[in-house]
């Protein structure tokens, strides 16, 4: 059975039980077994108990996100002994991308990563198949090491039976990794969420509008915050104007979340619209679809912060990206 080991940022955390549920047949099948510091009881020594999975565990994923990269223990510690061990062919590493950061210059750019072609799990439009995808690169991975490892015979004197030797068993006694509990989360929990994912958003556009002008000679893109709970963006080419949008957070009865439109004035009608909603691990956020199914609804699957900010920044330059 091969042990995997997760490192990744506790920013990720919810990413992690995600994906580790997408493992549980590969656990129920004996194939695998894994680990994460979550599993650290009390009492135990922190860094020790990582340091041991680090050193000895088959396979190790490299949850990869930018708090992944600014993480000093994930980056210097963990990450950079992993490659170790990985060159000397010692473990298998798969980095894993979470979310879309600047990764293919680390020690592990030059690893084959998964979802194919280093696509963020996050910027999936369907998040169960991205996270499939990881949990058949495991799967490869724990083929490869199951056939190079395979049990040894031991040959007797004349006339004995061959004793097949088996790979030693883990000297931690066996548990379930099915550990995590149902959680309930609050009208007050959904509403913080809300405010903070409108914040992220405001910020995504505010820094993506900047970068826009920068790279493009002729374009001005314009961010505006109007006020507490919504903003505009404009964007320019030549000085005409090509798009524009305000985002929201609306009340009934147009949009009680976080609500798109082409106009940078309205904040009755809307394009598209976010909502927050929970399953009994996260939070998480579902558009309504309006864009993308012609107003017939259909929903893009749970989104992070980061996956509804993309959608929203596509629907603005979209007609940018028609006259180029």
């Amino acid at each position: 059975m091969a042990k995997v080991f997760f490192s990744y940022s506790h920013a990720d955390e919810a990413l992690r039980d995600q994906l580790e549920k997408q493992l549980s047949l590969l656990k129920r099948q004996g194939i695998i077994e894994t680990w994460h510091d979550r599993r650290i009881g009390a009492g135990q020594e922190f860094a020790r108990e990582i340091d041991q999975h680090v050193e000895t565990d088959d396979i190790i994923l490299l949850l990869v996100s930018a708090d992944f990269i600014d993480s000093d223990y994930c980056y210097e510690l963990e990450m950079r002994r992993a490659m170790e061990r990985h060159e000397a062919g010692d473990a298998i590493v798969i980095p894993v991308i979470l979310r879309a950061c600047d990764w293919h210059g680390t020690p592990f750019g030059k690893l084959n990563a998964t979802p194919p072609d280093g696509k963020a799990i996050t910027t999936s439009p369907d998040r169960d198949q991205a996270l499939l995808e990881v949990a058949k690169a495991v799967r490869s991975a724990a083929d490869r090491l199951s056939s190079r490892s395979s049990p040894t015979s031991v040959t007797e004197a004349p006339g004995t039976t061959a004793v097949s030797v088996a790979l030693p068993l883990s000297t931690r006694g066996p548990r379930s990794s099915a550990l995590a509990l149902a959680r309930t989360f609050t009208e007050r929990d959904k509403d913080t969420y809300k405010l903070e994912t409108f914040e992220y958003i405001s910020r995504y556009f505010e820094n993506s509008a900047a970068e826009l002008t920068a790279r493009n000679p002729g374009i001005d893109a314009t961010f505006r915050r109007i006020d507490a709970n919504r903003f505009s963006t404009i964007i320019y080419r030549d000085g005409q104007s090509i798009a524009r949008c305000s985002i929201f957070m609306g009340e009934r009865p147009y949009s009680s979340g976080i609500a798109y439109s082409s106009s940078d004035m309205s904040t009755n009608g809307y394009n598209e619209a976010l909502s927050v909603e929970a399953d009994d691990q996260s939070l998480f956020l579902i558009s309504m679809g309006m864009a993308a199914m012609g107003g017939h609804g259909g929903g893009s699957g749970k989104l992070t912060q980061e996956g509804a900010a993309e959608i929203y920044w596509q629907m603005l330059i979209r007609p940018l990206q028609s006259r180029m």
